[in-house]
């Protein structure tokens, strides 16, 4: 495949043609905030509205994770426009996310408090008001909960469920409703899951986490051993 080069905050880079920025910018240690990109899913899930660039020649500003590089692309990423969209794209975020990072198992390890560091910003919210949100934790399952209350809706539980699993996990609802649930909402226990945990794996916030004192790689042998069927690995 041709190389092109480009242009990223002054600095000159060479990538594949076609590869998307995101990955470009993060592969030559530019940092793009992200909750949703998988660089395998092609479509990218481009969910999180947070990967927001601007291109010289380009009227407004893009999603890096959608935009493909071409040779002379000219990019940058922290101009006030930038700023104003992402930050808005995270207080959204913010405004239907349960607030609880004290007690949360992914405390230290979010990507949202990960990225409230790396952009200055307030885990907490300014201008907008916050959605209340009081839905059942699914805890059904041997090894891991389910928390819908603390999910971006970043797709990528649905996503490598439909890839690594048996597909149990969609979208369901619209608008503020809209949720990651499995069909009529059964419980985990019951629906098919597989026990690859590979959800548990790319949940990038506490929503889907395994249960204390069982890691990803003790999970698989604690299903191989109580079913007697080995997970996906």
């Amino acid at each position: 495949m041709a190389l092109v080069t480009l242009v990223i905050d002054g600095v000159e880079v060479r990538a594949r043609e076609g590869e998307k920025l995101l990955w470009t910018a993060l592969d030559n240690g530019f940092y793009i905030p992200n909750l949703c990109a998988l660089r395998q899913a092609d479509p990218p899930l481009a969910s999180c509205r947070l990967c927001f660039v601007e291109i010289e020649g380009r009227s407004a500003p893009l999603t890096a994770c959608t935009e493909p590089v071409n040779d002379g692309m000219v990019v940058h990423l922290n101009t006030p426009k930038v700023q104003r969209l992402r930050n808005t794209a995270f207080e959204l975020l913010l405004s239907h996310h349960k607030l609880d990072c004290r007690h949360c198992a992914k405390n230290r390890s979010c990507e949202l408090q990960s990225i409230a560091s790396r952009l200055g910003l307030k885990l907490k919210l300014k201008r907008l008001g916050q959605i209340p949100c009081d839905l059942p934790v699914d805890s059904s399952h041997l090894l891991f909960t389910y928390d819908p209350n603390k999910c971006v809706l970043c797709g990528k539980c649905i996503w490598v469920c439909h890839e690594q699993g048996t597909g149990i996990l969609d979208f369901a609802f619209k608008g503020i409703e809209t949720r990651v649930s499995t069909i009529g909402g059964i419980p985990l226990a019951e629906a098919g899951c597989n026990s690859c945990l590979a959800c548990v794996a790319v949940c990038p916030v506490g929503a889907l986490v395994a249960k204390p004192g069982v890691s990803v790689e003790e999970a698989k042998a604690l299903v191989a051993q109580v079913t007697g069927v080995n997970p996906v690995s």
